[in-house]
């Protein structure tokens, strides 16, 4: 079924940009902008889609993820310097995709005009941006209201409080977490079915802007691809050079050793599939059993390198093709708020989407440029599930390190496949 899904993406690229070939270079541009209006009617159907899972989505991700927490403190120790790593690898992952974006400039060539509507709102918006109010609008007056308006901070503050309420709790309110867990269930399944509608939403898209705006638009697609991939290998370099840092030479070793689930995950767009498999192979290179099992589960949750540095990334990129200038404050706060709100979409299909679509709405910025990352997002999920796999698989080297955790492998499990 992947496969299959992988090929009707593919597919829907390349008959999206034929599409839009063939009415740019065969109908009169007035023509074309009436084509494009028509197939606008399946991306807004997409775009109000992402936006109508988001609110619940995160609400009941980050109550369930913060609620179980008390699992990791109860460890001590080794659960204090695993979130120290993790919140550590955050932020690098984070600042690694916002200084990136800025030296490669992949979408300042298209120059696209934000529709009115969102251009007269992000010029009020940002107009009126201050610490006074950014401050005072952390908390919300009504939940409900912050829900209904995707007003994804305060979802996060209420979703935090709630979250350590649970869990403070002694006998941690089960009938509210196991009701807050099965939403959560629910809204991953809500969100597996609107992500089957990605590839008539990649169509649509992609016909649209080739079809307005001719094959360059395929130029800044390039410059998308490769600046984010570029980024990513920065990104390795760091997590390598680190690992030899702290781990000494023998992490390199680790590295050719997580090979074969680090290409499963790319090949499967999916780090999750690659799990079993980056367990066994850091319990051979000499990862403890207690170590590994505990810190590869957290990470899978709270350290996903390479989706995190994607939002900020694909988040700036769609601020500068539309020529929307964000200050250091509101790049500052962008960080802190991914920080948090990516934190919660652990094991949601296309959790990126969903993180960088809120991030839109909150400082914003057209939300038809979430169309343009749609386009080419599973190309880059490959390379997101790899990096989340090596962040991981460094993450469990380094703690296991600093709690003298590693052993020498034996030889017969070496030898095996």
């Amino acid at each position: 079924m992947n496969r299959l899904f992988t090929y009707f993406l593919i597919g829907a690229m390349v008959l999206g940009i034929l599409v839009g070939w063939a009415v740019n270079q065969f109908t009169a541009p007035e023509q074309a902008a009436t084509v494009a209006d028509g197939l606008s009617i399946l991306t807004d159907l997409f775009l109000r889609l992402i936006k109508m899972i988001i609110a619940p989505l995160v609400f009941s991700t980050l109550v369930a993820g913060i609620a179980h927490m008390e699992d990791a403190g109860a460890i001590g120790r080794v659960g204090a310097k695993t979130m120290g790593w993790f919140i550590t690898a955050s932020i690098v992952s984070l600042t690694i995709g916002l200084v990136m974006v800025h030296i490669i400039q992949p979408g300042s060539g298209l120059s696209l005009t934000p529709p009115a509507a969102d251009a007269a709102k992000t010029a009020v918006d940002m107009s009126n941006f201050t610490l006074k109010n950014f401050v005072t609008h952390l908390v919300p007056t009504s939940i409900v209201d912050a829900m209904a308006r995707n007003e994804i901070l305060q979802i996060v503050v209420f979703s935090v409080l709630v979250g350590t309420a649970v869990a403070a709790i002694d006998d941690r309110a089960p009938a509210v977490l196991v009701l807050v867990e099965q939403i959560a269930s629910i809204m991953l399944k809500v969100t597996g079915y609107v992500m089957k509608t990605a590839p008539i939403a990649i169509f649509a898209a992609l016909a649209s802007s080739v079809a307005t705006q001719g094959l360059d638009v395929l130029v800044t697609y390039g410059k998308f691809v490769v600046g984010f991939y570029a980024s990513l290998g920065v990104l390795w370099a760091l997590l390598i050079a680190v690992a030899v840092l702290i781990v000494g030479r023998r992490a390199l070793k680790l590295i050719a050793a997580i090979r074969s689930p680090a290409l499963l995950a790319f090949s499967t767009a999916s780090s999750e599939a690659a799990y079993p498999r980056t367990l066994e192979e850091l319990q051979k290179w000499g990862v403890s059993r207690r170590v590994a099992s505990f810190v590869l589960p957290l990470g899978y949750s709270f350290n996903l390198d390479g989706s995190m540095m994607y939002c900020t990334f694909a988040t700036l990129f769609i601020a500068q093709v539309y020529g929307v200038e964000l200050s250091i404050a509101q790049q500052i706060t962008m960080l802190l708020l991914l920080m948090v709100t990516s934190k919660g979409m652990a094991g949601v299909p296309r959790a990126s989407l969903v993180v960088i679509a809120a991030t839109l709405t909150y400082f914003n910025l057209p939300e038809a440029g979430l169309l343009l990352i749609v386009a080419v997002d599973h190309l880059l999920d490959m390379g997101r599930s790899a990096t989340n796999v090596v962040g991981n698989s460094v993450a469990a080297a380094v703690v296991a390190k600093w709690e003298n955790q590693i052993e020498e492998p034996v030889e017969g499990e070496a030898s095996r496949a």
